[in-house]
């Protein structure tokens, strides 16, 4: 089967990608169950893409009832070695405006519930993770969003919160003195995940709102939503830009992530953990 190389992860308001040509469907299974939706694959800008809406067609699954490992397990199963991942977030610089763009390049995690790992079960890996997204993917999508004239912004952290409810004032307040650039609801473990499976991973923070932080601001799925329809075609036209500037060949770190992070002697992985992580892990068990 033809490797698809590149993958992309739309968020709340993305479904589906503009000027995919030749589109087949992937139902695909994992040992981590289904991924969110059918994976929808064709040519774009000359290039292989698969296409994951996160939250399903038609927005039926939560933040915080994501099958992350499933998502990135089947993306990795086409052969993916880029993502690029929609997400829709708030602000918490004034500067940073709704409509606006954002690519962060550091995370902070205050998630609770969600398991942000392939490994345990007999098998153990500690990935470096000082810098959680791709540099490489971030600049050329950075890059591109400057050609084409659009209000993006450069570095920043990403705050995740568990959701699905949005903040309180007291929290919003708490974690803008923190000096955060946005908050969403989706980076983690996806991001996690995508390291330890070798994928280069990057975010296009989609700005919809400033929170709660703001006076001027009542965060509701109204007001996303009008922010994220926006913004929709200009998401569409920046990824219809990005995919012909993505490399062939991958000469960043993300690409082996788990050479010297599995800690555990091969003799006693479980046979069955093994095989379910074979993917990733096979070509460093051998």
């Amino acid at each position: 089967m033809e490797k698809i190389k590149i993958g992309v992860i739309g968020g709340t308001g993305l479904y589906d990608i503009k000027g995919l040509e030749e589109i087949k469907e992937a139902k695909l299974s994992t040992p981590f169950g289904k991924p969110s939706d059918t994976i929808i694959t064709g040519n774009l800008e000359g290039k292989r893409v698969a296409f994951l809406p996160r939250h399903a067609k038609g927005h039926r699954i939560m933040p915080t009832e994501l099958n992350n490992k499933a998502n990135i397990y089947a993306l990795k199963s086409l052969g993916v070695e880029w993502i690029i991942a929609f997400s829709a977030v708030g602000s918490m610089k004034e500067e940073i405006r709704p409509q606006d763009f954002l690519i962060p390049d550091q995370l902070f995690d205050r998630t609770k519930t969600r398991v942000p790992t392939f490994f345990g079960k007999g098998i153990v890996a500690h990935i470096s993770f000082a810098d959680p997204y791709c540099p490489l993917l971030s600049k050329i999508i950075y890059d591109t969003g400057t050609d084409l004239g659009y209000r993006i912004h450069k570095d920043g952290t990403y705050l995740c919160i568990e959701g699905p409810q949005f903040s309180t004032r007291a929290e919003s307040r708490i974690y803008r003195s923190w000096g955060v650039e946005v908050i969403g609801m989706t980076n983690l473990p996806e991001v996690k995940l995508a390291r330890e499976a070798e994928i280069c991973y990057s975010t296009i923070a989609l700005v919809t709102d400033y929170d709660v932080w703001h006076v001027t601001e009542e965060v509701n799925v109204k007001t996303v939503m009008k922010n994220l329809e926006a913004n929709a075609l200009k998401a569409k036209e920046l990824i219809k830009a990005v995919i012909p500037r993505i490399p062939d060949k991958r000469e960043c770190p993300c690409a082996t992530a788990l050479a010297n992070a599995i800690i555990t002697q091969k003799e006693v992985i479980p046979e069955k953990r093994k095989k379910e992580l074979e993917l990733l892990v096979g070509k460093y068990l051998k």
